[in-house]
């Protein structure tokens, strides 16, 4: 079959990638391909997948979670069209609340889609007026697509909408239309409220569509994320504040509250909550009752919060297979906040009519083990790949060293002093920057305590970091390469995934500890669920996890055949069967209590 390959050499595992991919839609099967950093699976899947779905008459979703990913999507496709003067449309969208023009929507959540609508009812959108016309969509709309038919990523495509004061999202779903590839966040196929209106809008249909997952690790918890709910103490009595003026409402809004209160009497730390606690039996009068205020309420503001407990009310009617119940007790602001939670446990459930109907290729450079994968998402007809890392061994040391553990039963302040002690006597050896990732904040704020180095600028990532926080902090760390720096900073967080630090910006990561989940009800009950179901509840609900954290950090470090660097997994556990079977096949782990001297030979050499 003909591909569309960007650039002039193809790469060994990037061919053989190429490969599986043609006979994946050939043969009608999924995909699920582990392929490591620096394979170039982006432009290795799109090059084969475009010329298939021009010439079936089909769409080509390109599904990421980060914005980054976009940007790399669209840059090769824009290679593509130009190296074979191939003829297709691309539209790139993100969240229609992010596309949106009007002022102060950021802040809203889901709660930005009832406001999108209030407005566009009352004809009080001039973006939405200015797109449309009484026949269909009027002059400026047509003429400025006319005009924009190149490839643009989507802050290009805001600014230039902006510019005619259109809408964007309306925009891009006409452009979307006559577009034969989509590139989207996961909600815009695997969300079926959003999929309906998209899909409807911009005439696709999953039956011919072909979908690309990237960083597909994190499509089970983004699944399970949809199909949960929560309500708290906060939203109850803003609810109940929201309502001061409607008098049914709030009676029985007191009534919700009072029963809430009953679950949450002498809670200590959390505990499984039956259906029944939180049942009522007038619920669709409620329901009812709710539907008429949130209306009255959303003509004036652009937050319903007894839109919210509406919502949990219908949905913890809901499945109990699956499922779990739990009220958990936190604070806010100082003040205790309890949380109602009905948590899905089965990402499968948002699954099966993709996987049904329509061609799945699920890539990410952390997807082991890939039979986990194809169990939680329900795919059964799956090729299954494991791509090797392109990027000379020589160029990476591996060190697992046993000497410390956070496991908790061995934590005490000795314990955290020799982590830290261990941790500074690396960074004092290794030449330029350091990440160093710990298990939790609360793990890192105790060794930090203790840690030391010698002239290298520490930073420290704070909990809730806003993203423009993140950005300057990781600009400044990476102007110190030459003289050197340290992060501190967090597995799963802000600086575990999704950036990228080539060539001298890092030249080691230190994982200290494992970071496991806390042994909390959602992690027992899923444990359970997957034990139940796959009967591997530990590996599937609580060891594999963590050890797809500590792969992604690990991955911070080298990221092109040209980077070099340090990678050490300091705990003992990391050496036992359990863990140590977690690690990619090439990473060549080598189990040392003399690290040092492995460190300095490294860089010696290199």
């Amino acid at each position: 079959m003909k591909i569309f390959f960007p650039y002039d050499k193809i790469r060994v595992s990037q061919d053989d990638l190429i490969k599986d991919v043609l006979k994946s839609v050939e043969e009608k099967k999924h995909l699920i391909a582990h392929a490591p950093t620096g394979i170039g699976k982006t432009a290795a899947v799109l090059s084969s997948l475009v010329p298939y779905i021009i010439e079936k008459e089909m769409t080509l979703f390109f599904l990421t979670s980060r914005h980054t990913q976009h940007r790399i999507a669209i840059e090769t496709l824009k290679e593509m069209k130009e190296k074979h003067a191939a003829s297709f449309s691309v539209v790139d969208l993100i969240g229609k609340r992010h596309m949106c023009s009007q002022f102060g929507v950021e802040g809203m959540g889901s709660q930005f889609y009832n406001f999108c609508k209030s407005l566009v009812e009352k004809k009080e959108c001039e973006f939405y007026e200015n797109t449309f016309s009484n026949i269909g969509y009027s002059f400026e709309t047509r003429k400025f697509l006319d005009n924009n038919k190149e490839v643009y990523h989507v802050e290009e495509f805001l600014d230039l909408t902006r510019k005619t004061q259109l809408c964007p999202y309306e925009v891009a779903l006409v452009k979307a239309k006559k577009s034969g590839v989509v590139i989207a966040d996961y909600s815009y196929v695997f969300n079926p409220s959003i999929r309906e209106a998209f899909f409807k809008k911009s005439n696709k249909f999953l039956e011919k569509s072909v979908i690309i997952v990237d960083e597909a690790h994190n499509l089970p918890g983004r699944l399970r994320d949809m199909m949960s709910s929560v309500i708290s103490t906060f939203i109850l009595e803003r609810a109940l504040k929201e309502t001061e003026m409607y008098e049914e409402a709030h009676v029985e809004l007191m009534t919700i509250k009072d029963k809430f209160e009953v679950i949450c009497n002498n809670l200590e730390n959390e505990r499984l909550v039956k259906k029944n606690e939180f049942i009522f039996e007038n619920l669709h009068e409620i329901i009812e009752l709710f539907e008429s205020v949130i209306k009255d309420i959303l003509e004036n503001k652009k937050i319903s919060y007894i839109k919210i407990v509406s919502e949990f009310l219908i949905s913890w009617s809901g499945a109990d297979e699956g499922f779990a119940r739990y009220i958990e007790k936190g604070d806010y602001k100082g003040k205790a906040n309890f949380k109602l939670n009905y948590k899905c446990l089965d990402p499968n459930f948002l699954m099966k009519d993709v996987v049904d109907k329509s061609q799945l290729v699920l890539m990410s450079g952390t997807l082991l083990p890939l039979e986990m994968y194809r169990d939680l998402l329900g795919i059964k007809d799956a090729m299954l790949r494991e791509y090797e890392n392109p990027f000379p061994k020589d160029n990476r040391l591996n060190l697992v060293v046993p000497e410390t553990t956070t496991k908790f039963t061995k934590r005490s302040e000795r314990m955290f002093e020799t982590i830290a002690g261990k941790c500074s006597s690396f960074c004092n050896l290794i030449p330029g920057n350091i990440l160093v990732l710990f298990p939790s904040y609360s793990i890192m704020k105790t060794v930090n305590e203790d840690f030391k180095t010698a002239g290298k600028s520490i930073f420290t990532e704070a909990q809730g970091m806003l993203k423009e926080e993140k950005e300057e902090m990781l600009k400044k760390f990476k102007s110190h390469k030459k003289q050197g720096a340290v992060m501190l900073a967090v597995s799963g967080a802000n600086f575990s995934e999704g950036i990228d630090l080539p060539g001298d910006e890092l030249r080691a990561v230190i994982i200290v500890g494992l970071p496991l989940s806390r042994p909390d009800l959602e992690t027992k009950s899923l444990i359970g669920y997957y034990d139940e179901r796959f009967g591997r509840g530990w590996d599937y609900g609580y060891i594999f996890p963590a050890m797809i954290k500590v792969v992604q950090g690990a991955g911070r470090c080298i990221r092109s055949e040209t980077d070099k660097g340090v990678i050490i997994f300091l705990d003992e556990r990391y050496s036992m069967s359990n863990y140590f079977r977690c690690f990619p096949k090439d990473y060549n782990v080598k189990t040392t209590k003399l690290p040092e001297e492995h460190i300095k030979k490294f860089f010696e050499n290199n």
